[in-house]
């Protein structure tokens, strides 16, 4: 069994797409797709906080997939305001799912723009079990689709991001911490801006904790 990471080129809604994908070793492994954050403004599959969630996901024995967006490096297409870029997810979310007939979770993850398209996919893909959206940005983007929010994950928030103000997404936290048949975490970094410069490992031993007792937890 090849358990290298690789590069894959996938069919996409609006041309070729580009990822990086590792296998898990188990037999049937939980799967994980990582969005990355806005296309616009930098954001790539090589961003250090996307680098670090498949880093996480594959210490822990996932299958992941973290990918370009539409227009992004060698992903064919333009950028479409956040539209064509859920439905980019939801391709890769197919694609990993057709490498991986067998499994029984399916986990997202995102930073920033890509925490907005991670729990929007919630609302589309129901067999998605996990979310983990890290400095979403409800200050700049809607979030009342949320209602109700389909699955229980995690928020994460760097205590001093000076791009979104921490109340802002406490309150998001808090109002899906509200909902019923459903268990929403949320998590702050102390000393973490928006990327989490020089705080990485806090950010990873966040995530993997949860994670790990997810995996460990009777929704297994």
């Amino acid at each position: 069994m090849n358990n290298q990471v690789k590069e894959v080129v996938f069919t996409g809604p609006d041309g070729k797409l580009v990822g990086k994908y590792k296998r898990g070793q188990s037999l049937n492994p939980p799967v994980a797709v990582i969005i990355h954050p806005h296309p616009l403004y930098g954001g790539t599959m090589n961003n250090p906080v996307v680098r670090e969630l498949f880093s996480i996901f594959d210490a822990l024995g996932f299958s992941i997939f973290r990918f370009n967006l539409r227009g992004v490096g060698k992903s064919e297409g333009k950028f479409d305001n956040g539209l064509g870029e859920l439905a980019d997810a939801a391709a890769a979310l197919d694609w990993i799912q057709r490498q991986n007939p067998n499994t029984n979770q399916c986990w997202v993850a995102g930073f920033s723009f890509g925490a907005l398209l991670c729990m929007q996919l919630l609302m589309r893909r129901p067999e998605i079990t996990r979310f983990i959206s890290i400095s979403p940005q409800p200050n700049l983007y809607d979030f009342n689709f949320l209602a109700p929010c389909p699955s229980s994950g995690l928020i994460v928030q760097g205590k001093r991001d000076d791009l979104v103000p921490i109340e802002e997404t406490a309150k998001l936290a808090e109002k899906l911490q509200s909902q019923k048949n459903i268990n929403v975490e949320y998590e702050e970094i102390t000393g973490a801006n928006h990327f989490y410069d020089n705080e990485m490992e806090k950010l990873n031993k966040t995530i993997s904790s949860y994670i790990e007792k997810e995996l460990n937890s009777r929704f297994r």
